[in-house]
């Protein structure tokens, strides 16, 4: 069993973290020019802010948090980045239930749009200047360079640091593995070929970027603040409904309580961290979970995207949030009631 959920955790967090090597690429590699999109029309903020959210990952969520610190986009418009966000745990539901992602990040879009409109007109008078710009979103210029000379590849090749040797092993190993069906589907199918198309493209980006992106972007950014904790959320979860499924007949609790575990499961994503929402993923992705239970945890929960937040106005803090618990449960409710 141990070995089984090992397995499968590697896998998605081996995913997870090319995923999120290839946001940091494009983003430098485009210099960070879409933030130059927004304007002062409302809807525009909030469409903008919704497609921020919607980007798997943090990056989205610091910006727009960045953006309304510096009094660039309103409060409604943070809580439509923040519906639409699911941090890391986006990634998990990509790899482990694709099909369902693509309906929940749409359905998410859209309750973030009317959540965001909803916000700015109750509160309109709502300001805040005590905050400062996070750090998750970071370019520094002159040194953000990437190139695709062979003669620059070759020459970062040959003076290979640790970082660099240990990354190219590690996605080369994964590759390989993928491609054995060590870990992964253990067939060939659209899922195998694109977790191993994804492996080769994160392979691509650590042999070619600049060592200062490597450093500061891949090292410092994806592996050291994220990759570790997503492992370990990841396997810590598969582990734990893995040992429930043995002992207790969850599927029949969860099917005698649903209110009690829509509830916990907004709750629960009231905590500003990437990793507790996997639970509710991993469990709606093994059949034991409704639809409405997940999108209402989805619309609570938004990874670390808030730390920033509750680290300068604790006050803004509790007002998203609470604005979200809110419709997270109606939503929730909705879904209960309408049988799904």
């Amino acid at each position: 069993m141990i070995s089984g959920v090992l397995q499968q955790s590697l896998m998605i967090t081996s995913f997870i973290f090319v995923m999120m090597l290839l946001i940091e690429y494009l983003n430098v590699l485009t210099r960070g020019g879409w933030q130059s999109r927004l304007r002062d029309n409302h809807l525009g903020q909030y469409l903008i802010a919704a497609l921020m959210g919607a980007v798997p990952g943090c990056l989205g969520a610091f910006t727009v948090v960045s953006l309304y610190s510096h009094g660039i986009v309103t409060i409604g418009a943070l809580v439509a980045a923040m519906i639409a966000t699911s941090g890391d745990e986006a990634f998990v539901m990509l790899a482990m239930i694709p099909d369902r992602f693509l309906l929940i990040t749409a359905v998410l879009f859209v309750v973030s749009l009317m959540a965001g409109w909803m916000t700015d007109v109750v509160f309109r008078r709502h300001t805040t200047r005590d905050l400062v710009c996070c750090d998750g979103f970071e370019l520094h210029a002159g040194v953000e360079r990437i190139s695709f000379s062979k003669k620059d590849v070759i020459l970062q090749l040959r003076n290979c640091s640790l970082a660099r040797g240990s990354l190219c092993t590690f996605l080369a190993v994964i590759t390989l593995f993928l491609m054995l069906g060590v870990i992964g589907p253990p067939q060939w199918n659209w899922i195998r070929a694109t977790l191993v198309l994804v492996s080769i493209i994160g392979l691509f980006i650590v042999i070619t970027v600049p060592e200062h992106f490597l450093d500061e972007h891949l090292w410092k950014h994806v592996a050291r603040r994220h990759l570790w904790r997503i492992f370990l959320w990841t396997f810590g979860a598969l582990l734990f409904l893995a040992y429930l499924s043995r002992y207790m007949d969850m599927e029949s609790w969860i099917r005698e309580s649903q209110l009690t575990v829509l509830v916990i499961a907004c709750l629960v994503g009231v905590i500003p961290e990437s990793g507790p929402h996997l639970i509710f993923v991993t469990m709606y992705a093994q059949g034991m979970l409704p639809l409405s239970v997940l999108l209402a945890s989805s619309i609570v929960q938004d990874g670390h995207g808030m730390l920033p937040m509750l680290a300068h106005s604790r006050s803004g803090f509790v007002v998203v949030k609470g604005i979200n618990l809110l419709i997270g449960l109606a939503v929730g409710l909705l879904g209960y009631w309408g049988g799904f």
